[in-house]
């Protein structure tokens, strides 16, 4: 009985010393899982970021297609002013000529 008395606290210690690398081990598990809990939602915060940033791109996008289109429209409607014009200003140089005729 001596034997298993002075066995005892080794076997204590065994067993104290596997519970310590247990609890060290999982707590090295915890960590990783922690930081891996902490990268994953950092993702997530990076992707709505990103998703955010291409709602408003594409709001954009579809802001300046407005304004193209009606800069194009703008731009129609002064090509045509600028042809009446012109048609005026020749058609005023036409009654010059005549009045110089008329005139003479």
């Amino acid at each position: 009985n001596m034997a298993s008395a002075e066995s005892q606290p080794r076997y204590g210690q065994s067993v104290k010393g596997l519970l310590s690398d247990k609890v060290g081990s999982c707590s090295v598990d915890v960590i990783t899982l922690t930081r891996q809990v902490l990268k994953g939602s950092r993702s997530q915060e990076l992707l709505g970021q990103a998703a955010r940033n291409m709602v408003i791109q594409e709001d954009a996008i579809l802001h300046s297609e407005d304004s193209l289109r009606k800069m194009s429209i703008i731009a129609t409607h002064l090509q045509y002013q600028q042809e009446a014009i012109q048609k005026n200003v020749e058609h005023s140089k036409n009654l010059q000529d005549q009045l110089k005729h008329v005139l003479k």
